[in-house]
Formats: C-alpha cells, structure tokens, sequence
C-alpha cells in the first residue's frame, strides 16, 4: 500500500535501483531463426475439424 504519489515514486525508484544492481547479462541460448520458428509455427496439413 502506497501513502501517497511521492510515496509510490520513492518505493518505486530503491525497486529500480535494487534491481539494477542485481542485474546481469541475458544470454540467449537459441538463434533468432529457432525463437521464430517456434513462435510462428508452420501449419503441415488441412484438416477441417
């Protein structure tokens, strides 16, 4: 629960600034091409259901 706007933008802001510090590098562990596969799936057949 928040006791004001300043409030919240203060709680927000060490949130920020905590996370920042903890962060690190994302490495990716799959090519571009393999998450876009994966996300736009080829349909193989024509079934009507």
């Amino acid at each position: 629960m928040f006791t004001s706007v300043k409030d919240l933008n203060t709680k927000i802001r060490v949130f920020i600034d905590g996370w920042n510090n903890r962060s690190h590098p994302f490495i990716w562990t799959k090519t571009a091409e393999q998450i876009l596969a994966k996300a736009n799936p080829q349909k193989t057949s024509k079934t009507n259901h």
